[in-house]
Formats: C-alpha cells, sequence, structure tokens
C-alpha cells in the first residue's frame, strides 16, 4: 500500500484505534459521539487490514521467490 497524506502508517493507525476503543470502553459519551468513534475505528481497521494483507502479499511473494530455483544459483557446474 503506497502511502499518502490521508493514510496513515500501520502504526499509526494502530495507536489511534487503541485510543478508540479505550475512548469507546471509558463511557460517558453521546451516542453521536460514539457512533462517530465507532465510525473511525472501523475506518482504521479498514487500514491496518489494508497494510497487514499487502504485508502478506510480500511476504508470499519472497517466499515464492525464494523456493523458486535461479538459474545462476543451481547446483550444476556451468560447463
Amino acid at each position: 500500500m503506497a502511502q499518502d497524506k490521508q493514510t496513515p502508517s500501520y502504526e499509526q493507525a494502530r495507536e489511534e484505534l487503541t485510543e478508540v476503543v479505550r475512548r469507546l470502553e471509558t463511557g460517558g459519551l453521546t451516542l453521536e459521539q460514539s457512533i462517530d468513534l465507532w465510525e473511525r475505528g472501523e475506518n482504521l481497521a479498514a487500514v491496518c487490514e489494508e497494510w497487514l494483507q499487502g504485508a502478506r502479499v510480500k511476504l508470499a511473494a519472497a517466499m515464492a521467490q525464494r523456493e523458486t530455483p535461479h538459474p545462476n544459483t543451481s547446483d550444476e557446474a556451468p560447463f
């Protein structure tokens, strides 16, 4: 996932999501405030999931590349 000015990093999104959950659990908010926080939390969770999915894809590609033999790294002598 390419980071732009409006998309927080995974760490930023996770940290803010933790704060949203803490505020919701603490209570004392109006219904409107709770709904706004819930929606923000859903958005942050989606951002985290997108980052994690991107990391899974990169990891799978790296593992596949590692398992694929390369012509220059075979055990056979070139001549």
